[in-house]
């Protein structure tokens, strides 16, 4: 009898098989914690390469959305890869992203290199974003596809938060700021590498590259209802991850006075782990909750951002990041679920495909235009317009949420 995924049996499989089945599901998600972690290893370092090259903080802001064009790039490329040429091929490509965006940073003499490290780090993301959640999955036993979920949800947000938090506190307690904190994901990613090599392949009939084909974004009459205010939230949620990520490190020194490193990661890492809070959740409050009460989250993540920002308090920056976080976390897993339950089988991937383009564009766009506008109306003018702007978009997503609710139904996001 075969211990892989098989027909439905009437019996449960062998402990042995179960115990084998979460411990390569756990250890496929510690190695996507891995890469999403060099994704956000930057973010507390920002000001220390803005004292060692001398760029604005528009440089800043266009270097951090430059990792969100190589997100997009290859979800409409190559967003369905591995579903051709086989989960590992794509996730080891992955891992080669992101060993040479640590070199480049580990490299950098000047501007170029950071954004090639940025547009590398994208490029991983990208490739890890659908490949790994699948891979999580489909590794699990037979039945644990909730618990499968929860670990692809934790190594995806975890790993993101603990980029910001490992950064800082070597940047801050340990030598070479700017480079042990690459060196170290260098060492990881190889260590992830080894670890996936002796993972199984999980795609049964894989095909050549050359069938891979551009994923082209499509919207289907019967999904635009429900896709719209999903959208605007993702949007919204992604946007003030970017802001959190991008510009909070400048706002923490300048305005604050805060110029420990570890406090400074410690901070944009909360946002992260209450997003993995809020996905969470989202079982328990139901997809047709979840959007409009992650829309009302956003809304006051904004309001206490726009507090903070005004007043200068730091126990505002703390609960906007929390509150914030939680909010986007509901908001997107609900999007998601909300999204894939009115899409026609044949065409869900695409539809997906679109609502994470929506997102990596709010994770880019309006993080330039907030550097944009830091030059003429200071960092505070800025912010506040970004907020002012986000929060009337998620205002709109909620109110027609609540006049027009998502489906119950949906499927898990």
């Amino acid at each position: 009898m075969s211990e892989g995924p098989g027909p439905v049996s009437s019996t449960p499989p062998p402990a042995e098989v179960v115990r084998r089945g979460w411990s390569r599901c756990v250890l496929a998600g510690a190695v996507f914690a891995v890469c999403m972690a060099g994704t956000t290893l930057p973010t507390p370092l920002y000001g220390l390469y803005q004292e060692k090259f001398g760029f604005s903080e528009l440089t800043v802001t266009v270097v951090y959305a430059v990792y969100a064009f190589g997100v997009i790039g290859v979800l409409l490329l190559a967003g369905n890869a591995s579903d051709a040429v086989g989960r590992r091929p794509v996730l080891l490509a992955g891992l080669g992203c992101a060993a040479a965006s640590a070199a480049c940073f580990l490299c950098a003499t000047g501007l170029g290199w950071l954004y090639a490290g940025r547009l590398l780090s994208g490029l991983s993301a990208g490739l890890f974003t659908g490949a790994a959640t699948a891979y999580v999955m489909e590794l699990a036993p037979s039945g644990g596809a909730a618990r499968a979920t929860f670990v692809a949800t934790a190594a995806n947000m975890g790993g993101l938060g603990c980029g910001p938090l490992i950064a800082g506190v070597l940047a801050q307690y340990a030598p070479w700021p700017l480079y042990l904190p690459f060196a170290l994901h260098l060492a990881l990613v190889a260590g992830s590498a080894a670890v996936l090599l002796r993972l199984p392949e999980t795609v049964r009939e894989r095909r050549p590259v050359s069938t891979v084909r551009p994923q082209r974004p499509g919207l289907p009459a019967q999904v635009r209802a429900v896709f719209v205010p999903a959208a605007i939230a993702s949007f919204v949620g992604f946007a003030l991850f970017g802001v959190f990520t991008s510009v909070s490190p400048a706002f923490l020194s300048q305005s604050l006075g805060v110029d420990n490193h570890a406090v400074t990661g410690l901070v944009v890492a909360l946002a992260f782990f209450a997003s993995t809070a809020g996905q969470l959740m989202v079982g328990r409050v139901g997809v047709g909750r979840s959007l409009p009460l992650g829309c009302a989250g956003l809304f006051a993540g904004l309001a206490l951002l726009a507090g903070a920002l005004r007043w200068d308090l730091l126990a505002l920056v703390v609960l906007s990041a929390v509150v914030g976080g939680a909010g986007q976390g509901l908001a997107f897993r609900g999007a998601l679920s909300a999204v894939a339950g009115a899409s026609p089988a044949d065409q869900r991937a695409a539809v997906i495909s679109t609502l994470f383009v929506v997102a990596y564009a709010g994770i880019s766009v309006p993080v330039i235009g907030v550097g944009v506008l830091v030059g003429p109306m200071g960092l505070e003018g800025a912010g506040l317009v970004f907020i002012a702007c986000m929060a009337v978009l998620v205002s709109t997503a909620g109110v027609y949420l609540l006049r027009r609710p998502a489906p119950a139904g949906a499927g898990a996001g």
